[in-house]
């Protein structure tokens, strides 16, 4: 049981730092726009399996879960800042 809540916060503290890498990585132009929820994913997945201890199939489910809140994290905040300065 204590194994399983590690795991979970971690996976809480996985989402903000891939949101950080998602961001430089926007940043720095080494991708279009576009694909950036798919970085996310592929981010998110190889999170998952490296820090599930190598069980790919727990690593898959824990970096989709990483992957798709950073995205959604990301996007959100982007289209909050938009419609701020849409404001002004």
């Amino acid at each position: 049981m204590l194994d399983f809540l590690s795991n979970e916060y971690l996976t809480l503290v996985l989402v903000p730092i891939l949101i950080g890498i998602l961001e430089v990585i926007k940043r720095t132009e080494l991708f279009n726009k576009k694909f950036i929820p798919v970085a996310s994913l592929v981010l998110g997945i190889l999170f998952g399996i490296a820090f599930t201890g190598l069980n790919v199939k727990d690593g898959i489910i824990a970096g989709l879960f990483i992957g798709l809140s950073a995205v959604g994290l990301y996007s959100g905040t982007t289209n909050v800042i938009e419609g701020i300065k849409a404001k002004e």
